[in-house]
């Protein structure tokens, strides 16, 4: 069957509502590539082609990723390339490209096509997928199984870890962090990481397309869906989650209050504090409580942070085209990775948070296109007050914590371009339906052009 014969937004759809399956055959980050290719046909179908405003810093970053790769041969004082960098940067082009083509394929369906309130539908079911991953990655947390991609690999891949994470299904990475073995939920993503970040990002769209617009049942699965979700996010000992969630209610707040919501507000602050009184009683409280005074990662992630800038001091205009290795570890230089200790030593520099892969592998000058785009972004929308336009600039508000803690490569970044995507359709639409002026819609609606991408007509 043709891609012209299927229902418009189709790939999309199958992304999401499929990606519990995805995950189970083992394709749960390559099915994004997968899918984007035919939502790539059907832009290319589409053609003139919309783009956001200051999507052309987008595209001066992507043209500096691949700028970047002529520094691949070269090392940074103190490091080595990895065994596998042509491989996992090759990947990480894809994961950009992919996202990218998200973003526009989003953007350019009309609303008859992808009602706003069916895509913030997905993205609500996808939060009810995670908060059940979490579910399972407590009560089972060594539940694991092959997955049918997995078995058609050979074995020498198969047992590369790197590798395991992108094709072995697994509920939870059990790991030492209180001073005893912990799960922390992970399904149906490769890291507990992963999980923590989609799940703050499709906490906001499930409180804007049910909680807030959806029918009476959607708000009622809604709110126990989010009231359950506690639990994992708090069992996750994701300190990253939650300081993006604090930053969150913080912002709402903030909002509401000048908007003159006093009413909102107190509610907010009514319930804030009863579940912090609730939180407190609670075994909740000596877990979270734990976690801060286990922070066994802190000198690991301080140390690769300290790597990276230093390593991008040395070429800041490009930097090194893909992660590198540290030589050692954070104790002593003679520390490394052996056989019969694959974690131990060798730290990859760019593995704890998107801003300190961007730096290391495309130098100050790619830190700062990637960042760019986002706070633009989110600047532009700021004063958008609708459901959709306040929850936007909340998932990039929570892009800048994450950025600077976690990877996010690739399902994050997909979801922050849908986000970016919502916002961006929602302008044009008010700005269609209002009583601006015709060049002022013009020019919400037009092709791409160098200057319309940039910014630069403004």
């Amino acid at each position: 069957m043709r891609f012209f014969s299927l229902r418009p937004g189709w790939p999309l759809t199958a992304l999401i509502v499929g990606f519990p399956l995805w995950w189970a055959l083992g394709l749960g980050t390559f099915i994004f590539p997968i899918l984007a290719l035919p939502m790539a046909v059907e832009l290319l179908r589409r053609r003139p082609i919309k783009v956001p405003p200051g999507f052309g810093v987008w595209l001066l970053f992507l043209l500096w990723v691949f700028a970047s790769l002529v520094m691949l041969k070269a090392n940074p004082p103190g490091t080595r390339s990895g065994s596998s960098q042509i491989i996992s940067e090759s990947l990480r082009i894809v994961e950009y490209l992919t996202a990218t083509i998200v973003l526009l394929y989003a953007g350019n369906l009309t609303e008859k096509e992808m009602p706003q309130r069916r895509l913030t539908s997905l993205l609500s079911y996808l939060f009810l997928v995670t908060v059940g991953g979490g579910l399972l990655g407590l009560v089972a947390p060594r539940f694991q199984f092959t997955a049918p991609l997995e078995l058609l690999l050979p074995h020498s891949m198969r047992t590369n870890l790197f590798v395991k994470s992108l094709v072995h299904p697994t509920a939870a990475q059990v790991q030492v962090v209180l001073g005893y073995s912990a799960p922390r939920p992970s399904a149906p993503f490769g890291y507990t990481n992963t999980w923590g970040n989609c799940l703050s990002i499709l906490l906001v769209w499930i409180i804007v397309g049910w909680v807030i617009r959806g029918s009476s049942r959607q708000r009622i699965i809604g709110l126990i869906a989010v009231a359950i979700s506690v639990v994992p996010i708090v069992f996750s000992l994701n300190r990253g989650l939650w300081v993006a969630l604090g930053v969150c209610a913080i912002y709402v707040a903030v909002r509401l209050a000048a908007r003159g919501k006093v009413v909102a507000v107190g509610v907010l602050a009514v319930v804030l504090v009863g579940g912090a009184v609730a939180f407190v009683v609670s075994p909740l409280h000596d877990v979270v409580t734990s976690r801060f005074q286990h922070g066994q990662s802190n000198s690991i992630r301080s140390y690769t942070v300290t790597q990276a800038i230093t390593g991008a001091t040395h070429s800041p205009i490009l930097g090194y085209g893909s992660t590198r290795n540290t030589l050692g570890s954070a104790q002593s230089i003679s520390v490394g990775k052996s056989a019969t200790c694959q974690l131990c030593g060798n730290s990859t520099i760019g593995s704890n948070g998107q801003f300190w892969l961007v730096l290391i592998s495309q130098g100050y000058v790619g830190a700062i296109l990637y960042v760019w785009f986002f706070i633009a972004a989110a600047w532009r929308y700021r004063r958008d007050k609708s459901a959709i336009g306040m929850g936007g600039v909340l998932v990039l508000l929570q892009s800048f914590v994450y950025m600077l803690v976690y990877n996010a490569l690739i399902v994050p970044l997909v979801l922050y371009m849908l986000s970016v995507a919502l916002m961006w359709r929602n302008d044009m639409q008010s700005t269609s339906g209002s009583t601006t002026s015709p060049a002022l819609s013009r020019r919400h609606s037009a092709p791409f052009t160098p200057q319309r991408a940039t910014g630069l007509h403004r």
